[in-house]
């Protein structure tokens, strides 16, 4: 659902009240597919967010990561026009799995949890891996930090014994659940 500028500007508002000034242009897009042009702008958005070790080589490869996803739904956070972030969630047996991330130049304001929110809708369950440790970087050198505080702010809870372990990732479970249980 897009919602129109006022809509969007008052939500935006209500959820985070301390955030930047909000501009006119700013909107959460969903759609079930990405165009050539928005997965152009989510692929660099994981490539210079995500650890090394998650990078893309191409578009080749991410159209790979993407294909095999069944019933997804893209949100797009856009600001003047540019992907200023993106989330997705797909089917993955009983429970919605997704995945989330932003420009670093919207950390820390709020609208990660705009984008978490919005996807919660999509209830009961939300299930994902996280990277719990901050042994990883970001292909500038920057150290990646791991956004289990940030899940855990947002009513998350982490399965400790649910982990993933393989050469490009060592995550932990994260699982959101409506009825408040996770929280």
């Amino acid at each position: 659902m897009l919602l129109g500028g006022h809509k969007q500007r008052i939500l935006i508002r209500q959820l985070c009240p301390h955030s930047r000034p909000f501009k006119l242009q700013m909107k959460i897009q969903t759609q079930t597919y990405l165009t050539p042009e928005q997965k152009q702008a989510a692929l660099k958005i994981w490539n210079s967010e995500y650890p090394v070790k998650l990078q893309m080589p191409g578009m080749n490869e991410f159209d790979a990561f993407l294909s095999p996803l069944v019933d997804t739904k893209h949100y797009l956070l856009i600001d003047a026009g540019s992907l200023a972030g993106w989330a997705a969630t797909f089917a993955a047996g009983p429970v919605r799995s997704f995945f989330i991330m932003l420009n670093s130049a919207y950390y820390g304001k709020g609208y990660g949890t705009i984008l978490l929110n919005e996807l919660k809708k999509e209830g009961p369950k939300l299930f994902a891996w996280a990277i719990d440790h901050n042994n990883d970087v970001k292909p500038d050198g920057r150290p990646y930090p791991s956004p289990i505080d940030f899940y855990l702010k947002n009513g998350f809870t982490v399965n400790k014994e649910l982990r993933l372990e393989n050469e490009q990732l060592s995550a932990v479970n994260i699982l959101w659940e409506a009825n408040g249980t996770s929280a």
